[in-house]
Formats: structure tokens, sequence, C-alpha cells
């Protein structure tokens, strides 16, 4: 597969805050997913769940995995190309102590360290989907960091299909990422 323009954004989501309900969250990883070109992607085949990935770009794209944890999506477009990028890790920044309300028993490092844990710590849920990410308000993306973060590349995590796509990045040494798990199914 080729780089696309996914790669660039979600190279550039890392640093970003993800605000979410009472909660902020400073993007430490993230995987790219190139839409109807990338056969690991969930709009590879258009399906109901998948229609969001096909408008607007800066949706929020919520889904369940497992049938039991949400993991939240950036669609970043273009429309009819589906491409989003995957929130999978980040850091605590504003809302400590809902954080830890909504996971008990977890190192403050741990919070949003994976995508379930990080969309259960933002407290998203189906109801959020298609949320306009650039809205002033409400569950929303902050501003870009000043600086650019050192940024690490590897393989998506759990995928079967273009495996070895180097398409997940995260903020170099950050200990809020999330550990690389190949699929056995891979």
């Amino acid at each position: 597969m080729t780089e696309s323009a996914v790669v660039t954004y979600a190279r550039g989501l890392l640093g970003r805050v993800l605000h979410g309900h009472d909660v902020a969250v400073r993007i430490t990883e993230v995987e790219a997913y190139g839409g109807i070109n990338d056969p690991a992607s969930h709009a590879y085949t258009r399906t109901a769940r998948s229609e969001i990935m096909y408008g607007a770009p800066w949706r929020l794209y919520v889904y369940r995995s497992y049938g039991m944890h949400f993991c939240a999506n950036v669609v970043t477009g273009p429309t009819e190309e589906a491409s989003a990028v995957l929130i999978r890790a980040g850091e605590v920044v504003d809302g400590i102590d809902v954080a830890r309300r909504r996971r008990p028993a977890v190192k403050d490092v741990a919070l949003a360290r994976g995508p379930g844990n990080l969309a259960r710590t933002l407290g998203l849920t189906l109801d959020d989907l298609g949320t306009d990410l650039l809205a002033p308000d409400g569950v929303r993306l902050g501003e870009s960091p000043a600086g650019t973060p050192d940024i690490s590349a590897g393989p998506r995590v759990g995928v079967s299909k273009a495996a070895d796509v180097p398409w997940r990045f995260w903020i170099t040494g950050d200990p809020t990422v999330s550990a690389y798990r190949r699929s056995p199914r891979a």
C-alpha cells in the first residue's frame, strides 16, 4: 500500500487534545486506515457501520469492539474515500478525577492506554457517532500543539490484513502508549 493523506492526518493528531465528556486527553498514539484502499479498514467494504466514514471529514466514528468496548476514530476523508484515524492512546490532561471514576484501580498513566480504555475514559458512546470534532464545544479536538513531537512508526495492532503496513504512530518514549500486539490471524 502506498502512503496516503490519512498518514499525514494521523501524524498531525499526535499531541492534540481530544475533549470528551468532562475529560480531556492529549493524543499519544494513533493508527491510520486508508478506507476503500486499505483491506484492514472497516470501510474497505461499505456497510451500515462504516457509512459515517464515507461522509464529511472531522467527524467522530465510534463503534463497538468485541461487543463491549467502544473505539473512537477521526474521519479524515476525502469524502467517499472513507479514510479515518483510530485514536489508540493518550494522557489525561483534564478531568483526572472523572477519568479515575470511569476506570477505578488503574494507574493514571494507563487510564487512556488502548482504544477501548481511551473511549471509556472520555465517556464516549454510540451517542457521539457523527459528532463534528471541529465544533467549539462538546466532544471536540483542540488545536494542534506548537512544535512537532518526536514520532515513531510501526505496524498496526491486531489487524489480520495489511498487518505489516507501518501506519501506527506514537509519540516516542511516551509512557501512555500501548504495547504492540500482532494479530494471531495475520
